[in-house]
């Protein structure tokens, strides 16, 4: 009996001992082996977490609520709050330094940001500022939870080498830069996790349900959105950048579980020719740090061989148009406590030591090379001011201030000088409207970043982009602009658009035009109200105006309210969203009268949004972020695997993004069902393979020969590489009386593209209103085989289907929140869809 009790024992002694190597570090496994002495005043991470950092993976609010108490136990750090998330979370700042700065710390940040504006203030004393930020990808959560040790680290580190650190450091401390997808992903794995941890892949701990926590909300990749500023809590890290200019930037990401760790420079020939050689030399001069560092742990690393510095709309690649160094860290993932490796068990503990090691070695760096760096940055500066070239950029829609605005806001946050018009201005045949165009002076601060985001670039010294090749901002919002205008024409400073009055009351009918922004949130709002309207089918004129295809009609009679009534309830949205009506006094016009067949009426969209496995959550959580923040327009997510158990004649439309292959055949015999009753089904890009192979909507696809001749087996990645469209602007031509054309002004129209779908057009033309021109590129890197092959195809097609309608498209016309200029699409596929 004895024995067999002993036997029991050691088993279970030998099994503790296993998981305790695998779960359970001590706080003495991450910190530096020659900073031994620690200010007992100071609560660890364990004695607020209930565990040391590593054992379970943190959520927001407990990392939130560490941070908190470090600021008020220690006089190195503040903290402040600088908004919250859509879910509601804060987006907290931490600014670390000692407490002697601390006193001082709004005069070190006017002298900080003064350099950048011509102080010609000695840097021999000045200190560096570094912002270090976390895990802005949730599912990638070794950098947060390495924030809980470096923070601590920098509160309760004693000794002169972390005072002499502090007095010449300001550190601005993101513990994390995405607190929702953390939230969701520490849950997924917390709640899977067992007391004998399985580092076996195919454990459920490692298999993340559906959209998974890498994203934020609605489900954006937030590493994209540093240029475009289109979340809250980029709006947040992006004020507090400009507000400090700081000169160094680091991003804490995790990458395949059988890697090492990567940080920059990246691949040379695939840095962005705006960025100055001195900052790529300047990143390798501190990759000789993070070497260092790690050396002394015995991690293994690489530098060079992937990533790149080109889209400057990434965390490690904004600082570098901004005077700043920004620096990408990859580190292999866990994905959870434990899973195996080709370099054997990686834990979530050694992951966050890696994490942990490479601030350490960061603030090494900004220590070692401060004056250089801070000199570096006025330099950057210096050369900008020289370089920017006199006179002005203009740009606006005369017919859409809601776009216009969007573009000068995205300026605005970037701290661009914007001015408004004294007056209407036309260049090159373009009307540029006062109150609806702005004018961005060329020689101010930041001409290089104002560069970075107006051109066109369409040569390249590299074929391989790890993102986007293109992003010209007046292009994605389909703007008019002009790169020659002239700052006489603009006044001193950007004004705000006078009030714009009451509506013109009428008894008869009140017309809306299609062109604004708004007007589909506008045109929900009324239809959602039960008001009857009408879209016109042509153009006319009346009253002295001429009003174009699209135009929304709303007669007076058998409306819910008498006429003056009505005019105080559209009134009332006239002067919150700034959204014309013109009241009219008579159905006889030039051209189609009102009373015309050729105005069809309107039915109230009630939207379904096929989420879940199979669907790419990015595309989907920008349809829903676009319907839900931007049109205030309901929409019903539904699993696609669920929509068998959905009663689907609820909804008159159902939006499917890009998939991963094919539904099953009972999904897509359901679809088909309830579009052949009277659906509109709206796909996107890879949705639209099997939507044609299920007759759906047939198409015919292009398809493109590309032997691999005297390509080497080394060459071969790069060969396939050069293939993809990562993401680049082509002109498309308009058939504007068609209702997927109506609300734009041109017959022209920039549409982003990142696909190899190559759709033939329709052999009636007058199914292809959107069409690739023969000359389509215009800005961004596509190959000379991909470019043939897209010329003159289409982006769109229309099929009826039974009594409904199949309508695809080859790309996204919501990318990223930003491509302002194709939403309309999306709107009028919604809306008009009946009439096509």
């Amino acid at each position: 009996m004895y024995k067999a009790i002993l036997m029991v024992a050691c088993l279970a002694f030998a099994k503790a001992v296993t998981a305790q190597t695998i779960t359970t570090p001590t706080l003495g496994y991450y910190l530096p082996d020659h900073l031994t002495t620690y200010n007992p005043e100071i609560s660890t991470p364990e004695e607020v977490l209930g565990y040391v950092p590593g054992e379970w993976h943190v959520t927001h609010d407990k990392l939130i609520e560490y941070m908190r108490t470090l600021a008020r136990e220690s006089d190195r750090i503040s903290i402040e709050n600088r908004g919250t998330t859509y879910e509601g979370r804060p987006i907290v700042l931490l600014t670390i330094t000692s407490a002697k700065n601390h006193e001082n710390l709004d005069q070190i940040q006017a002298d900080h940001v003064a350099l950048t504006e011509g102080s010609t203030a000695s840097t021999a004393n000045m200190p560096i500022v570094v912002y270090q930020g976390f895990s802005i990808h949730g599912n990638e959560p070794s950098g947060s939870n390495a924030a809980l040790l470096l923070a601590y680290h920098l509160a309760a580190g004693q000794g002169a080498e972390m005072d002499e650190l502090l007095d010449n450091t300001v550190i601005l401390f993101d513990p994390s830069f995405n607190p929702d997808g953390l939230q969701r992903f520490a849950g997924w794995v917390n709640q899977h996790k067992s007391i004998n941890v399985n580092p076996d892949s195919y454990d459920r701990e490692y298999s993340e349900a559906w959209p998974g926590g890498r994203t934020n909300h609605y489900w954006f990749d937030m590493n994209r959105d540093w240029l475009p500023v289109q979340l809250p809590e980029s709006q947040a890290r992006i004020e507090t950048f400009h507000n400090w200019m700081p000169n160094i930037l680091t991003d804490h990401h995790e990458m395949g579980t059988n890697a090492t760790f990567f940080f920059q420079p990246g691949i040379p020939s695939r840095t962005h020719p705006l960025t100055p050689a001195m900052n790529q030399q300047l990143t390798r001069k501190i990759g000789d740090f993070h070497a260092a560092e790690l050396d002394k742990i015995g991690s293994l690393y690489y530098t060079e061989e992937s990533y790149d510095d080109f889209y400057y709309g990434k965390g490690s690649t904004f600082p570098d148009i901004n005077g700043s160094i920004g620096i990408l860290f990859e580190q292999a993932s866990s994905r959870g406590h434990a899973q195996n490796s080709e370099n054997g068990v990686l834990t979530f503990p050694f992951t966050i030591r890696n994490q942990f090691t490479a601030g350490i070695s960061t603030l090494k760096a900004a220590a070692g090379m401060r004056q250089k760096i801070l000199d570096y940055q006025r330099q950057f500066y210096k050369d900008s001011k020289k370089e920017a070239a006199s006179g002005a950029i203009i740009f606006g829609d005369h017919t859409d201030a809601g776009r216009t605005d969007a573009l000068a806001d995205i300026l605005l946050r970037h701290k661009i000088e914007v001015r408004s018009l004294k007056n209407d201005v036309t260049k090159n045949g373009k009307t540029y409207k006062k109150d609806y165009a702005y004018i961005v002076p060329k020689n101010q601060k930041n001409s290089r970043l104002i560069n970075a985001m107006f051109e066109k670039r369409t040569t390249f010294q590299d074929s391989l982009f790890y993102d986007i090749s293109a992003w010209t901002f007046p292009l994605a919002f389909d703007m008019d602009y002009d790169e020659n205008a002239s700052l006489a024409d603009a006044t001193d400073k950007i004004s705000v658009r006078t009030g714009i009055g009451k509506i013109t009351v009428s008894d008869y009918a009140y017309l809306m035009p299609w062109n604004e922004y708004k007007t589909p949130m506008i045109l929900n709002i009324l239809l959602e109200e039960g008001i009857r309207a009408k879209v016109a089918m042509e153009n006319f004129s009346i009253e002295g105006k001429d009003y174009d295809y699209g135009t929304i009609l709303i007669p007076v009679q058998n409306q819910k309210w008498d006429s003056g009534e009505f005019a105080d309830y559209l009134g009332d949205i006239y002067l919150h969203h700034g959204v014309e009506f013109h009241g009219v006094q008579s159905g006889l016009t030039t051209g189609i009268d009102l009373g015309s067949r050729q105005f069809r009426a309107l039915t109230h969209p009630k939207i379904a949004l096929l989420i879940g496995d199979g669907i790419n959550p990015y595309d989907a959580g920008e349809i829903w972020h676009l319907l839900d923040q931007r049109y205030n327009m309901m929409v019903t997510k539904i699993d696609i695997n669920d929509i068998n158990r959905k009663d689907l004649s609820r909804y008159n439309t159902i939006i499917v993004s890009a998939t991963y292959g094919s539904p099953e055949n009972e999904v897509v015999d359901q679809l088909k069902e309830w579009t052949r009753a009277g659906g509109t089904l709206i796909g996107y890009r890879s949705a639209l393979r099997w939507m044609s192979s299920s007759k759906l909507l047939p198409l015919t696809f292009k398809s493109i020969d590309n032997p691999a001749n005297d390509i080497t087996f080394e060459q071969r990645s790069d060969f396939y590489g050069a293939q993809n469209i990562g993401g680049a602007i082509f002109e498309t031509q308009l058939d504007r009386s068609h209702p997927i054309a109506f609300g734009f002004k041109d017959d022209q129209l920039p549409m982003f593209r990142n696909t190899r779908l190559f759709i033939e057009p329709h052999s009636d033309s007058f199914r292809n209103p959107i069409r690739y021109t023969d000359n389509p590129l215009m800005s961004g890197y596509i190959s000379d085989l991909n470019l043939e092959a897209l010329k003159n195809t289409v982006p769109f097609q229309h099929n009826n289907y039974g009594r409904g309608d199949v309508i695809g498209f080859t790309d996204n016309t919501q990318f990223r929140a930003f491509w302002y200029g194709t939403n309309k699409l999306l709107m009028n596929a919604i809306f008009f869809a009946e009439e096509m």
